[in-house]
């Protein structure tokens, strides 16, 4: 691979991390909030009828994020392969896995909109039941949202490892990813075993990760003569 094309592929890591980012603020939080009210099946209902531009725009702001994801297994494979390619194949599975499964989630939160929409084959449910429907569809898409984290801890927790053992990206990016990984892992059992102690504090290190990561890729990219020893099976020595 020529020098160029590893940096092009740096920087689309860069460019790609960043778009993802925005769309899961959007997509994961920022609309959700505006939309969903707790325990209140009628009010969250009103909100989905009422701001129905607003709820669809948070589905395509996942769509976005998901599209990104995708694509980052795939260049992330490409730039950690040489470290270890079995691993970096690894953590693009786990990648993949941990997409498709929010994606099915993400059908829930969709779904949520279809007992609203007042089609006529749903004139045999009363108003309540229609929005107790739609709330236990957000529900579910809440429950695949948690509980499946792990997966992508992993992909991200591996990510970390290779970078950390490269030599052509910083250490500290790959100890921020293992921390990541790990406080998404945690987050994901704790959600399981002990929801009582669910805090979203198990994300600060994905948000400080994925933030320095983009920052660096966009902004200096990769060691290229170290990528290339490292590609071409060269010892190369860390500073």
């Amino acid at each position: 691979m020529q020098a160029t094309s590893v940096q092009t592929y740096a920087r689309a890591v860069g460019v790609l991390f960043l778009l993802s980012m925005i769309g899961g603020f959007f997509g994961e939080l920022y609309i959700p909030s505006r939309i969903l009210v707790s325990g209140d099946a009628a009010a969250t209902a009103k909100n989905i009828v009422e701001s129905n531009s607003l709820f669809r725009l948070g589905f395509a702001a996942y769509l976005v994020e998901g599209i990104c994801d995708i694509a980052l297994s795939l260049l992330m494979y490409v730039l950690l392969r040489p470290v270890h390619r079995n691993l970096a194949l690894l953590a693009a599975f786990f990648g993949l896995v941990s997409t498709s499964v929010f994606a099915v989630g993400e059908l829930f939160y969709f779904g949520a909109s279809i007992p609203l929409s007042g089609a006529a084959y749903l004139n045999s449910f009363s108003a309540d039941q229609l929005n107790t429907l739609s709330m236990v569809s957000l529900r579910m898409y809440g429950l695949a949202a948690g509980i499946f984290m792990a997966f992508y801890g992993i992909a991200t927790g591996i990510r970390g490892f290779l970078i950390y053992r490269s030599g052509f990206l910083p250490r500290v990016l790959g100890i921020l990813m293992m921390l990541a990984g790990l406080g998404f892992i945690t987050r994901n059992f704790v959600f399981v075993l002990a929801p009582a102690y669910l805090s979203n504090i198990f994300l600060v290190p994905m948000f400080l990760a994925g933030l320095s990561l983009t920052l660096w890729m966009l902004i200096k990219g990769v060691d290229v003569p170290k990528w290339e020893a490292r590609a071409a099976g060269v010892s190369y020595p860390r500073a």
